[in-house]
């Protein structure tokens, strides 16, 4: 963590310590925070006590991934942006309660350690990025969402009140139809035609500029690449989609992944289905007909779906 959040950390964390000791009563929490957070950036919502919005704010990847104290510094830092876009000053972290739906929070160890390391707020709530996400979507009420970003997952709420996930497993095995598994794919296209076996094209030289430019500055970023890094390649594969068949290929292979990911959420197509995260726009017209048609637009996204779960939580305590 850079020293000024380190700071504000361990002053927040050392009061609610000594407070706890003296027998203090708990700080009342004056704001809410939701939070989404995954492999290309973490986004928040800032709210007052009674749950009304009044900023947000962004920062670098908090998928936990990448390391759970690189989680918390994203964290943060979306934190203090919103505040600062609220023009409010940052109070305590002990007057905040926070609800984190987080990509990698399924990982029950990285989960546990993630809250060990809470740095003092007055409440911590965790759930997986698609399961806010689906609160998000369809505000709490049944329904079902496939979250399309830099990786994917699909998450249902059945009627019942029952929950299942689809997909979700992690790149690179799984994640199919997100940002890096395009990505992959697309840098995979590359070698192959570096290698002679596939045809070259404006598209592959694209791919190889943004890699660097020479054989051996590519195989310096596939040494450090990882999902991130290969998300964002994916808009290449966009800007060329139109000019290039394989291009076009691999997004129509992406959009057939997405129809499977729905299928075994809903088998019954009863259920509105909506399609979220930064490529789902970008992804719609590359889905087959009968999906296409099926998809509505999300009511809110992952971050209000985390405050929603948040206020019920207060709600039922």
């Amino acid at each position: 963590m850079n020293k000024l959040l380190m700071t504000q950390v361990k002053t927040t964390a050392k009061t609610a310590a000594q407070a706890k000791t003296c027998g203090e009563a708990a700080p009342v929490i004056a704001y809410l925070i939701g939070v989404d957070g995954g492999g290309t950036g973490t986004r928040v919502v800032l709210a007052d006590r009674q749950g009304k919005p009044l900023a947000r704010g962004t920062a670098g990847p908090s998928a936990l991934a990448h390391g759970r104290p690189q989680a918390w510094e994203a964290i943060l830092q979306a934190i203090t942006d919103a505040f600062a876009q609220a023009h409010l000053a940052h109070p305590a972290l002990s007057d905040i309660a926070i609800a984190c739906g987080l990509s990698g929070v399924n990982n029950a160890q990285w989960a546990d350690e993630l809250k060990a390391l809470n740095p003092g707020f007055a409440l911590l709530l965790t759930e997986t990025d698609a399961g806010t996400t689906l609160i998000g979507a369809h505000q709490g009420a049944p329904g079902a969402v496939i979250a399309l970003g830099t990786g994917s997952v699909g998450e249902v709420l059945q009627s019942n009140g029952q929950r299942r996930e689809v997909g979700g497993w992690g790149f690179p095995v799984s994640d199919e139809a997100s940002g890096a598994w395009i990505g992959m794919r697309a840098v995979n296209y590359l070698q192959r035609v570096l290698d002679g076996r596939a045809t070259s094209s404006r598209f592959a030289d694209a791919i190889y500029a943004h890699c660097g430019g020479d054989k051996d500055t590519v195989f310096r970023w596939l040494a450090q690449a990882n999902q991130t890094r290969y998300a964002e390649v994916a808009p290449i594969v966009f800007q060329h989609a139109e000019e290039s068949v394989v291009a076009r290929s691999m997004l129509l292979d992406a959009g057939r992944e997405v129809e499977m990911i729905a299928d075994a959420l809903d088998p019954t197509h009863t259920l509105p289905l909506a399609l979220c995260g930064g490529l789902a726009a970008a992804l719609l017209p590359f889905l087959p007909d009968g999906l296409r048609q099926r998809v509505r637009t999300p009511l809110g996204d992952s971050a209000s779906g985390a405050l929603i779960l948040l206020q019920q939580h207060l709600r039922s305590t």
